[in-house]
């Protein structure tokens, strides 16, 4: 009798334990739905093998996110569920990143879904995750740009345990694209025909963090290896400081690019030298920026990813191909200033020359973006939070008919809705 009582104590005394170790796993844990529609409509000018790439689609984004186990090491797990379903397409139309489609009868899915879990342990600010990871650094951008966000396979640390000083490192083997459902090889975006895009590889290692410097200053370093392809520095500083009445930003990124090991995809030889500077005042921000690749070849980046460069944000093209140049304004717009809070708009443009693409038309060639945005959150009432957001491109260059990029307009409509369930 004894015996069973001290049992049962032992039992209750371990199911107490346990319940305090997982208190801040349910307590701080959180729980967010997206609901998102988006609509893409690129059409090709001139004869081009497809007229154009346009379709219509409803995602489905729910993301847990735990917190960790009381203790000096604490453990979570995160999960994403994503559903894509098609709304319009067809075959002749497919290629906008919304949905997968057939290789062979490039018929489009009718839906697709996925679920990622994430591993996490952290020990004071030290977190490293395993599984199903996300890196938003300028050598690996996950692209959040289609309808479901873009993921990785693999181990990602992340340190802020030196003040002022934020530390990533990573390995990574796989990366599932915006409109897969499956872990794929990593390979280099080649388009216009810049590398071997066919060429694979099982892993990607990073290091590097960002250094506050002061209060107006932070500095950036980090280096990326796509095993047996590219490897890549990237050194970089955002600058934030008061001049006259308004704000002055500047951004400043250089990458230097070469190639790895077995350069499976040939030859990789960049240079990325840009300044990016920003007048704030008031509601009204204007931006000027110049980039110039120098080297060999273009400048290589993760395919399906996003190139963090300063052109971030152009729809059509990234503009970094060979010996290019390019030059931008930009100007934005906070509609809160004339009484219309939650609207906002951007216009932008873009022209880039002394191109190099022998196969496709020469040395100097040249390509050039106009960029329109308008976006509104509503602000209160029965929609409150419904994001709208309004995107217009017009692309030209001059380029040979084999072209990845091509004369286009493009217009694309998102609308975004996002609520907590905890």
């Amino acid at each position: 009798m004894k015996h069973s009582k001290k049992v049962a104590f032992a039992g209750l005394l371990a199911a107490h334990a346990a319940s305090l170790q997982a208190a801040g796993f349910i307590e701080d844990s959180k729980a967010k739905v997206t609901v998102r529609n988006y609509y893409f409509d690129r059409n090709y000018i001139n004869e081009t093998p497809q007229a154009a790439a346009r379709e219509w689609a409803q995602g489905l984004i729910v993301n847990f996110t735990s917190g960790f186990t009381e203790g000096v090491v604490g453990f979570g797990l995160d999960a994403q569920a994503m559903l894509g379903v098609r709304l319009d397409s067809s075959s002749d139309r497919v290629g906008t990143g919304l949905l997968p489609y057939s290789a062979r009868t490039r018929e489009p899915a009718d839906e697709y879904s996925e679920v990622g879990l994430t591993g996490k342990v952290k020990v004071s600010k030290t977190e490293l995750q395993f599984g199903t990871v996300s890196t938003f650094l300028p050598i690996a951008f996950a692209s959040p740009t289609r309808l479901l966000p873009q993921t990785f396979r693999g181990t990602y640390l992340k340190s802020q345990d030196i003040e002022e000083l934020s530390l990533h490192a990573g390995w990574l083997d796989r990366i599932n694209l915006r409109d897969s459902t499956d872990y794929q090889k990593m390979r280099v975006s080649a388009p216009n025909g810049r590398f071997n895009g066919a060429a694979e590889s099982d892993g990607f290692y990073f290091l590097g963090g960002d250094y506050t410097w002061s209060k107006n200053l932070t500095l950036k370093y980090y280096y990326a290896e796509l095993e047996d392809i590219y490897y890549k520095n990237y050194l970089g500083f955002v600058d934030n400081r008061q001049v006259g009445p308004g704000k002055l930003t500047s951004d400043f990124r250089f990458y230097d690019s070469r190639e790895n090991g077995a350069a499976k995809a040939g030859k990789v030889d960049n240079r990325n030298t840009a300044l990016m500077l920003s007048y704030q005042l008031g509601s009204h921000r204007l931006g000027a920026g110049y980039m110039q690749l120098t080297g060999d070849t273009a400048m290589p980046y993760l395919f399906g990813t996003e190139p963090l460069v300063i052109t971030e944000g152009t729809l059509s093209s990234e503009f970094l191909n060979p010996q290019e140049r390019s030059w931008q304004v930009k100007y934005d717009y906070d509609f809160a200033g004339v009484g219309v809070p939650g609207l906002k708009g951007m216009l932008r443009y873009v022209s880039g020359d002394n191109i190099d693409l022998p196969k496709l038309g020469g040395n100097d060639l040249k390509e050039s973006e106009k960029d329109l945005e308008l976006s509104y959150v509503v602000q209160s009432g029965t929609f409150k939070d419904v994001a709208f957001r309004v995107r217009h491109a017009w692309y030209r260059n001059d380029f040979g008919p084999g072209a990845t990029h091509r004369d286009d307009n493009e217009l694309r409509v998102n609308i975004d809705y996002s609520f907590a369930l905890w």
